[in-house]
């Protein structure tokens, strides 16, 4: 069986936990926390390792509440996403308090992933399908290995990843005639409106999204070799920030894009059926608890995950 591994961006987390902490919130009937299930529904599918993307002042607490447990059931690493994590020649900004983004957070697993890799969001709940299509997918492509990398990632129905409290950022996906994405556009402000989907582009002005198209929901399966990459580009990223600008990021989805468009990745979009659910919001959080009741009735999970 090849290795292969699961990386949680979880660097996200707030500096307390407890009441209030989104990622951290009970939704389960024995206490579980959305990722429980996604490690759960990744061990399943055939992943074999677990890396906890976090920040180094959380790591006693996270350890204790998560990583710990997960130790007795897989193989656990740590990566370590710091504001001040920054290539030889660079400072951080005075002023700068936002983090560097996605694409920074996977960078921290290099030197610890050698192996093909899924990565998703700490807070958001998958489904069993897309860990399934993406593990098998990557075991493929390790074996049939091309001049461009082979990437995949979970396509969601866009109505399968809405909030009924707000608005939310998606990534819409355009796809093309063998499955293949040619451009994911970050798009914001999605909601359901009396009229419709509303939506908008980064400037705010409304743009047209279907129900029922591809989204990313920022789970990639990915190879090694991306790591390069991304520590090729970071810099790059970073020399081209305008001056005063302390909320840029390096997001994972504009890597893979412009990966695409230059050719140099192809990247499958599996598609998936499941809805997706998160606490985006605080009112989100009964929504959660009762899909996760109804999963467990209907004989998706066991009332107690692990056991």
């Amino acid at each position: 069986m090849k290795d292969t591994t699961l990386v949680v961006m979880a660097a996200g987390i707030g500096s307390r936990f407890g009441g209030g902490i989104k990622q951290l919130a009970p939704v389960g009937p024995n206490g579980e926390i959305i990722m429980d299930y996604s490690i759960h529904d990744a061990l399943e599918a055939g992943f074999n390792k677990v890396v906890f993307i976090i920040r180094r002042d959380l790591e006693d607490d996270f350890k204790e509440i998560i990583g710990n447990r997960m130790e007795k059931l897989t193989k656990v690493e740590y990566a370590y996403q710091e504001l001040n994590d920054l290539p030889a020649g660079f400072a951080v900004p005075e002023g700068r308090k936002k983090p560097w983004g996605t694409g920074h957070a996977v960078l921290t697993v290099k030197g610890l992933v050698k192996e093909p890799f899924v990565v998703i969001n700490a807070d958001d709940y998958y489904g069993k399908e897309g860990f399934r299509k993406i593990h098998d997918y990557l075991v493929q492509a390790e074996e049939e290995r091309k001049d461009t990398y082979s990437m995949c990632m979970a396509g969601f129905v866009l109505k399968n990843t809405l909030s009924e409290n707000g608005t939310v950022t998606r990534g819409a996906c355009e796809v093309d005639e063998e499955g293949n994405l040619k451009q994911v556009t970050e798009t914001f402000g999605i909601q359901m409106g009396a009229d419709g989907l509303r939506a908008e582009n980064e400037k705010g002005e409304p743009v047209i999204v279907r129900a029922d198209q591809l989204v990313s929901m920022n789970m990639w399966g990915l190879p090694p070799a991306f790591l390069d990459e991304l520590e090729k580009r970071f810099p790059e990223f970073l020399e081209q920030i305008p001056a005063g600008d302390l909320k840029a990021e390096f997001l994972l989805p504009q890597v893979i894009d412009s990966l695409v468009k230059e050719e140099k990745a192809q990247v499958k979009v599996l598609d998936t059926q499941d809805k997706w659910f998160g606490v985006t919001y605080q009112e989100d959080k009964e929504a959660v608890v009762n899909a996760i009741r109804k999963l467990i009735a209907d004989g998706v999970y066991k009332e107690k995950l692990f056991s």
